[in-house]
């Protein structure tokens, strides 16, 4: 008896450090690469100073036509997303570097997503977010891993919406399969 017990210890054993081994695997293959440091607080404004300016390429408005509810806000124009939440206040807002092919103005949503691929660009992407098709070719949103956000070539018909590493975790944890994508002009 002590021979069958022994072997049950070692089966279950097993299992349990296969199970650990796996539930690891999960939870690193769904956790962000980067994830997002806050920056600590900067001292108060000197009251006599003048306040900064506002760069209008980096403005940070949502579009007043971009419908209501949980979505992903696209501006064409803007080169701009925001991440809106339910109750639409303080949505998080990004300059992204639009692809040569452009999804045209309406309600999209989430088809299809993937960790780490190869551009079509031949450089590996990371939290690819797909969400529309213009004239055969797939647009969505994805980062660089090398971090850099370059002008797409223009000779090349790509969908790519390019955005920085940390935008690009915050839209992977946001934009889950089915989400809701609003492209504006």
């Amino acid at each position: 008896m002590a021979r069958s017990s022994s072997g049950i210890v070692a089966g279950l054993t097993a299992a349990a450090i296969a199970a650990i081994g796996f539930l690891g695997w999960q939870a690193s293959a769904t956790a962000p690469a980067h994830p997002v440091r806050t920056a600590p607080k900067a001292p108060a404004a000197d009251q006599n100073q003048a306040p900064a300016k506002q760069d209008p390429a980096k403005a940070t408005a949502l579009p007043a036509d971009s419908g209501t509810g949980t979505r992903v806000v696209y501006s064409v124009s803007q080169k701009r997303v925001w991440l809106v939440a339910e109750d639409g206040r303080d949505p998080r807002s990004f300059a992204v570097v639009p692809s040569t092919v452009h999804p045209l103005p309406g309600t999209y949503v989430v088809g299809s997503r993937s960790g780490t691929v190869t551009g079509t660009d031949g450089v590996p992407i990371e939290h690819v977010v797909r969400f529309a098709t213009t004239d055969g070719i797939t647009v969505g949103f994805s980062a660089r891993v090398d971090g850099t956000m370059p002008a797409p070539d223009p000779a090349k018909k790509a969908g790519g919406i390019r955005m920085a590493r940390a935008d690009g975790d915050a839209m992977w944890a946001f934009a889950t399969i089915n989400s809701k994508v609003v492209v504006v002009l």
